[in-house]
């Protein structure tokens, strides 16, 4: 928790969420908002309706050159040669020449020589220096946008209050689909979210950013904290950077495997030759608890195959129940009972796949 010596870099929203009653606490290195008053109720508030959170302090990063798209093959896991829709956009994995996970991140396609790549807030500099190390030969220039605010806008009514709030984005946005983008005046609309519901994550001048936020306020948007986000992403299966997976992880142990391209034998990626050949050890799952307890992060999972620990857990609002990501040993079947320790317990776990919540349903 954040003490007053403390002060961290800020959001331009950091003073709306200070007026809102907003509990601050540092965040990779950013003085953001954890809840304004009830993390349960903006867990629900985008579950059943509509929720915005301030995720400016994602970073980003445009990606010009005749020789974007070959570097960007080269770059990242994922073959951004697929993309040939304006504004299609694609999730993969930033990989060191081991395979281990530098950061995870979305690619948007505007033109072969045109992208934009989001990174996260926590890895931003470590990303941009590990691109910028790996430009040369290639006709690239790299862009750092810190000038950006970005408002995710997430839940089963998000898109209809957003355009409530803006009525005239709709003609811009409403043909949208999944991972898709497209330019309002100087906004960038995207159809992605990190909470297994539908909306659009928005990216503006970060002088335009209060205005958004009053309006989206105005139109019935809940304010939702870094508390509900972890918990949606949670439900929704979603990695976090540093938790789930990081510089020690492979992709294939981070239930990432999904985001590898390989069907270009002549793409040679960073970290393809590890990943194809290093046999995964572990596998990632979903955990939920039988017994009574709160899984967390860091908990040994015993198996009938082995040791493994759980990467994040937390009450499932959703669900009304304690469930987790774990990296367990290769073998595990979905369905398995195993034992988690929780100080000096051991409570009884169901192994699921780790996607428990989709658009307001429980999965399991």
């Amino acid at each position: 928790m954040m003490t007053e010596a403390y002060m961290g870099k800020r959001t331009p929203l950091y003073d709306a969420h200070v007026a809102a009653g907003a509990k601050i606490v540092d965040f990779a290195g950013w003085d953001m908002p954890i809840h304004y008053g009830s993390q349960i109720e903006e867990h629900h508030a985008v579950r059943k309706d509509a929720g915005m959170f301030d995720v400016s302090h994602m970073r980003a990063v445009d990606v010009t050159g005749s020789g974007a798209q070959a570097w960007l093959r080269r770059m990242i896991a994922n073959d951004v040669a697929k993309l040939t829709l304006p504004g299609k956009a694609l999730y993969s994995c930033l990989l060191r020449e081991d395979g281990g996970v530098i950061d995870d991140l979305i690619v948007y396609f505007f033109a072969p020589d045109r992208y934009r790549v989001v990174v996260n807030a926590g890895t931003a500099d470590k990303d941009l220096a590990w691109m910028r190390a790996h430009s040369a030969g290639f006709d690239v220039a790299i862009a750092d946008r810190p000038e950006l605010a970005m408002i995710a806008v997430q839940g089963p009514q998000a898109r209809e209050k957003f355009w409530t709030a803006f009525p005239a984005s709709r003609s811009a946005s409403e043909t949208l689909i999944a991972f898709q983008a497209a330019a309002w005046n100087d906004w960038l609309i995207a159809r992605t979210g990190y909470t297994g519901e539908d909306g659009f994550e928005i990216t503006l001048p970060a002088a335009a950013a209060s205005a958004a936020w009053e309006a989206l306020k105005t139109a019935g948007v809940a304010q939702i904290g870094l508390g509900a986000r972890d918990t949606l992403r949670l439900e929704a299966g979603m990695n976090l950077y540093g938790q789930d997976m990081d510089e020690g992880i492979s992709p294939l142990e981070a239930g990432l495997a999904w985001t590898i391209d390989l069907k270009d034998a002549g793409r040679d990626f960073i970290g393809r030759k590890a990943l194809e050949t290093k046999k995964p050890a572990r596998q990632f799952v979903g955990l939920l608890l039988i017994d009574r307890g709160v899984l967390r992060a860091h908990q040994k999972v015993f198996t009938a195959k082995g040791a493994g620990e759980t990467t994040s857990g937390s009450f499932s609002p959703t669900l009304n129940q304690s469930i987790a990501l774990a990296r367990v040993p290769a073998g595990i079947n979905i369905g398995d009972e195993v034992e988690v320790q929780i100080r000096d317990k051991y409570l009884k776990a169901k192994v699921v796949k780790p996607t428990f919540v989709r658009h307001g349903k429980p999965l399991i």
